[in-house]
């Protein structure tokens, strides 16, 4: 049995997007190809807010998340860590060899600009990441006021992973100077997963030309030499461009502005409710995520009953905590497509729901 997905990713998918990829398949070399990764080119420029080119990756964020560390990090990177992905881009580095240092916060605590400042201020460093919006543990970071910081330093380049971010809010990348911007097709693009975007600026590429093994599938230099032909560097997956197509049709009919004002409602809406059920933020609430909430389980529900029975009764999933959260948190998510009609069935539904549900054992 299907069911709707409110958990922070994949997302539910609507039948025009799956529609857009049961088109037939073309040649990725072919002059039909080159047209459709440059119709998508311009609202992707737009909504990055960037004047760089666009590359289109198959695989998951974590590809270019990875590769672009071993393009532009030779000296020493700087990891941001207040999550499971961001302590992941961490581990991600060592296993790659790159020096890397970890600036550890709490899970749920955005990162400190000024403790970023602090840091750079060693010279040590050629690179930083950062991730913009931690889903594991519902917070998200000024990103404006780090990227204020990391321009103090230019010899710095700064990788931002926006994964579940993107589309949520703007995120003008040229205004706030960000080197390499990434986001997946499975968040707020509300697409299946599968495919990432990243936009690279020059001196991200000035800085992958010294880059001594940058590898070939996640190489920015080839990227951007197939780029500059409409192309991929190697055999994209067609039907989810076809999706991305599609999607951005949808979000510009919307209009940019619109979406991230619906986004704004409807996380508050669901911040609402559900603190009105006895629950609380994880995060403070002025870093609370827009693209999802965390709560705290105050209640002490057994979420996993929970959830089964909101899959059998509702057909809907949220989700029951990440890592050393399982259990003691809750996530809810409100990216895409969703409506206030979706949403409010939604925690209609969760309220009821939770009404029941065992509470466990202190």
């Amino acid at each position: 049995m299907s069911y709707k997905l409110f958990i922070p990713g994949p997302i539910a998918v609507s039948a025009k997007t799956m529609e857009a990829m049961t088109s037939a398949p073309i040649g990725h070399r072919s002059p039909d190809f080159v047209a459709l990764y440059q119709s998508v080119q311009p609202g992707l420029q737009q909504l990055f807010g960037t004047a760089d080119p666009v590359f289109l990756s198959t695989s998951s964020a974590w590809g270019i998340m990875e590769g672009a560390l071993r393009n532009v990090s030779s000296k020493r990177v700087l990891n941001c860590m207040n999550g499971a992905f961001s302590d992941k881009w961490h581990d991600v580095a060592n296993r790659n060899g790159i020096p890397a240092t970890p600036l550890q916060f709490e899970w749920g605590e955005p990162v400190d600009p000024a403790a970023v400042r602090t840091e750079l201020a060693t010279g040590q460093y050629d690179a930083i990441t950062v991730i913009h919006n931690e889903t594991s543990c519902g917070c998200m970071t000024d990103i404006a006021a780090v990227m204020e910081v990391v321009r103090e330093f230019p010899e710095v380049i700064s990788l931002v992973d926006t994964v579940s971010s993107f589309s949520v809010l703007n995120i003008p990348k040229d205004e706030l100077g960000i080197d390499i911007m990434i986001t997946g097709s499975q968040k707020a693009l509300a697409m299946p997963p599968g495919l990432s975007l990243c936009a690279v600026s020059q001196r991200a590429f000035n800085r992958a030309k010294a880059a001594a093994n940058r590898g070939y599938y996640f190489d920015l230099l080839e990227f951007l030499k197939n780029h500059e032909k409409g192309m991929t560097p190697s055999t994209p997956n067609i039907p989810l461009i076809y999706a991305l197509r599609s999607k951005l049709e949808d979000i510009f009919a919307e209009g940019p502005a619109e979406r991230y004002a619906r986004h704004a409602r409807l996380n508050a809406k669901v911040r609402t409710t559900i603190k009105a059920q006895g629950f609380e933020l994880l995060p403070e609430e002025a870093f609370g995520s827009l693209s999802l909430n965390c709560f705290k389980n105050t209640r002490n529900l057994d979420l996993p009953a929970l959830n089964k029975s909101l899959k059998a009764e509702h057909n809907l999933v949220i989700d029951g905590g990440y890592g050393k959260l399982k259990g003691k948190a809750f996530r809810i998510s409100n990216m895409g497509d969703e409506t206030d009609e979706t949403i409010a069935e939604m925690l209609d539904a969760v309220i009821a729901t939770m009404a029941k549900t065992p509470v466990l054992a202190a």
